[in-house]
């Protein structure tokens, strides 16, 4: 692909940069993710404050993350700055960054693998962004549903396995859980019975796993772990009005959601 097609950033996105050079006026940077694109980092944009001296900073071959704030696509210049990039959008991009630079190591073993060329391992790679958005959440879906999960990609059978096996050594899938501690209280002389089997019948959720346990009368703790978020909670929700619409018309049912949390997951 010729300079002049090589895709440029927009402005306002954050990128990973390395140092080049540095002079008195500014620091030069590669744009790592734009196949090494020249940026330019001017002094007035390091700090909101007097950089008193810009070789504290940064060093050559230092990695910083910059934000795009002009771009000239005539002369294919980037100019960058580094006091507009927030602590989030830091740490967001720091992540986001560790997990390309795993993707492609990941990748990179499947191509020693299976035994292909680089325009094969290519052409796998952009089949995998294209169905899954980027390389990593591609190889988080191997390592979760197993070969079956990159059927979407129209990868071979050798392809997929391969790719499944070295995901899995070496991405760990998060998983999300959340929880609610529930009240029931009943006046029927069949009341714990009761409550027992509207438990028992709550405790399943398509795609989540749940946990219904017993917390001191009269109170039941529910846990639900899923990949993600949103089907987590949409889980919950399910579950609580399964055992909402369980319980007696004589009986008295509350809930108190508790906090959620994340575990596990490669960064």
């Amino acid at each position: 692909m010729s300079t002049e097609m090589m895709p440029l950033p927009e402005p306002g996105e954050v990128v990973v940069c390395t140092v080049r050079e540095i002079t008195s006026h500014g620091i030069y940077v590669n744009l790592d993710q734009y196949d090494g694109t020249n940026g330019f980092l001017h002094v007035s944009e390091i700090s909101t404050g007097w950089v008193r001296n810009i070789d504290r900073v940064a060093k050559v071959s230092q990695k910083l993350i910059l934000k795009v704030i002009r771009v000239n696509r005539g002369r294919r210049e980037i100019d960058l700055s580094l006091r507009q990039v927030t602590n989030e959008e830091r740490r967001a991009r720091v992540i986001e960054w560790k997990r390309e630079e795993r993707a492609l190591t990941i990748i990179d073993a499947v191509k020693k693998k299976l035994g292909v060329d680089d325009a094969h391992e290519r052409a796998i790679r952009l089949k995998l962004e294209e169905k899954f958005g980027t390389l990593y959440a591609a190889l988080e879906v191997a390592a979760r549903k197993g070969a079956e999960g990159l059927a979407p990609a129209e990868l071979s059978d050798k392809e997929a396995k391969v790719i499944t096996e070295i995901a899995s050594e070496k991405i760990v899938p998060p998983r999300y859980e959340v929880g609610a501690l529930v009240e029931i209280s009943s006046r029927s002389p069949e009341g714990i019975e009761q409550v027992k089997k509207t438990l028992q019948a709550a405790a399943t959720a398509p795609s989540a796993e749940v946990h219904i346990t017993y917390a001191g009368a009269p109170h039941y703790r529910v846990r639900i772990t899923a990949d993600d978020y949103k089907q987590a909670e949409k889980a919950m929700d399910a579950v609580l009005e399964k055992i909402k619409d369980g319980v007696g018309k004589h009986d008295a049912f509350s809930f108190k959601r508790e906090i959620s949390r994340k575990y596990g997951g490669s960064t």
